[in-house]
């Protein structure tokens, strides 16, 4: 099972590399290279039947690749902006 990502450096992975390799993978999940490259052939294989290509063959594109890891950074932007509303303040639970 895949570690859920940060928030946080989801949002900035995304923003600021349109293609990520071995090293951003495992920064995100906190995964093993072995498996980061396993997360990669997935996203090939779906950029192949979009006929999509990669500027370096070590590389896939990160919108194709939040996509089929199912992140929808639209509800992350979300939870960052609730989450920087919460900093600072006291929750109260119970």
């Amino acid at each position: 099972m895949r570690n859920v990502p940060d928030v946080e450096r989801a949002l900035i992975i995304y923003y600021a590399k349109p293609e990520i390799g071995t090293a951003e993978i495992r920064a995100l999940f906190g995964v093993a290279a072995a498996t980061a490259c396993k997360m990669k052939n997935e996203v090939r294989k779906a950029m192949a039947d979009r006929d999509i290509k990669s500027f370096t063959p070590y590389t896939v594109n990160t919108r194709i690749a939040y996509e089929i890891w199912g992140i929808d950074i639209g509800d992350y932007e979300r939870r960052l902006k609730k989450l920087r509303e919460f900093q600072g303040k006291e929750l109260k639970t119970g």
